[in-house]
């Protein structure tokens, strides 16, 4: 009796190191930054922070700057979500099968997301910019009147970092697809065949049904992912032209450089609940979703 009792226990202990891992690095910091979004806590009162109640939160919604990134975030994150998602389908669905050479043109689109964002970062200003590849090559197809400064104008700029986003990661989606593309029984495809079913009755009937649930897990990640992003915007643009890339990390990055760490925290806590929110009625959404297809 004793020896199945600790063999019940042992896999607790098994445990808790990764659980002590993730309450110091996770949950301690989580509690301490919403402990201190409620306090006045600067880079002057750096020993000292003040109960502020829910001021922060207040000036926050009173600053335009902040809404924007807030809008931007949303903005960003749902067109990402569209291109990495269809573009991910898109590629799998090309790709999937094995043919010559379909193993290297596979390792080609997933290689973007195995690249640094700073390379990344680097590769696409050079392309985007004033004398970048791009512009050139609009000029030789007699496009030149199209040529901008695709990073630094109102305008172009937000598109042109999901637009970068979205090259970046839809390999990595497009695995994901294969995964669940090749786990799809054939003889369902022969017998729709035969019943005389086009492929597009096909893809809707059988296909997307089928890779649903794939299809929950590439839309969560990326609407999370284009939530909370920071590195690429980071690298390509710190939010720039003026506030016209500004999203909620960035906002929040650049409230704690100015000292303003009560502040910072707030919006942390604001971003925090946002993707929570969202990811979770989403995924709810898409998972009652699979059940019905």
């Amino acid at each position: 009796m004793h020896s199945q009792s600790n063999k019940n226990i042992y896999p607790f202990w098994m445990l808790l190191p990764a659980l002590a891992v993730y309450t110091v690095f996770t949950i301690v910091p989580v509690v301490i930054s919403i402990a201190l979004s409620f306090t006045d806590w600067n880079i002057e009162r750096l020993y000292a922070p003040e109960w502020k109640g829910v001021s922060n939160f207040i000036t926050l919604f009173q600053d335009d700057i902040f809404l924007r990134s807030i809008g931007n975030t949303l903005i960003f994150a749902l067109f990402t979500t569209v291109l990495k998602t269809v573009g991910g389908l898109l590629l799998a669905l090309a790709l999937y099968k094995a043919f010559a050479g379909s193993g290297v043109l596979r390792a080609v689109f997933y290689a973007p997301c195995a690249l640094s964002v700073t390379v990344v970062g680097v590769l696409f200003k050079s392309i985007l910019a004033n004398d970048g590849l791009l512009n050139y090559a609009l000029s030789m197809v007699n496009l030149g009147g199209l040529a901008t400064n695709w990073l630094a104008e109102y305008g172009t700029a937000l598109g042109s970092t999901i637009v970068v986003e979205s090259w970046m990661w839809a390999g990595f989606n497009m695995f994901i697809f294969i995964s669940a593309l090749q786990a799809v029984p054939k003889d369902l495809y022969e017998y729709a065949e035969i019943e005389g079913a086009s492929k597009t009755v096909t893809f809707f009937k059988i296909t997307l049904p089928l890779i649903a649930p794939a299809m929950t897990t590439v839309v969560t990640l990326s609407v999370s992912g284009g939530l909370k992003v920071f590195d690429i915007i980071y690298v390509l643009t710190n939010g720039g032209p003026g506030f016209d890339t500004q999203v909620l990390s960035t906002y929040t990055y650049q409230s704690f450089s100015l000292g303003l760490l009560g502040e910072s925290s707030a919006a942390t806590v604001i971003l925090s609940l946002i993707v929570v929110t969202i990811s979770f009625i989403l995924n709810r959404y898409l998972v009652e979703k699979e059940v019905r297809l």
